[in-house]
């Protein structure tokens, strides 16, 4: 069965981009340990475009589904009461890509 790969396409204003940053800085480790995580990476924009991309794999469906409905959950629910700048969302707007990986190459050597 291939990996499947999320990619969270996150628009982020010019004035929000340091604190979207810092805040994925500071969950550092939070997904690493889910079971089915293969990778992740936050992408940038160089130019053109205000839309950071969340990448990650995962072993199946299933596996991301369990860490949505689980541990991120936890990580983004509820507790939005009094929270004052800190709950407030970096990003103004988010949308999911879903894709399975047909090839995939690494380096030879």
């Amino acid at each position: 069965m291939p990996s499947v790969v999320k990619i969270n396409v996150l628009t982020v204003p010019a004035e929000q981009r340091a604190v979207l940053e810092q805040r994925f800085a500071s969950r550092a480790g939070a997904v690493e340990g889910s079971d089915g995580f293969e990778w992740f990476e936050l992408l940038r924009p160089v130019e053109g475009t205000d839309q950071y991309l969340v990448y990650t794999r995962w072993r199946s469906e299933e596996d991301f589904q369990n860490w949505m409905n689980g541990s991120m959950k936890a990580a983004h629910g509820g507790g939005g009461e009094g929270g004052g700048e800190r709950s407030k969302p970096a990003a103004s707007g988010s949308t999911l890509w879903s894709f399975e990986v047909v090839q995939q190459a690494s380096p030879k050597g």
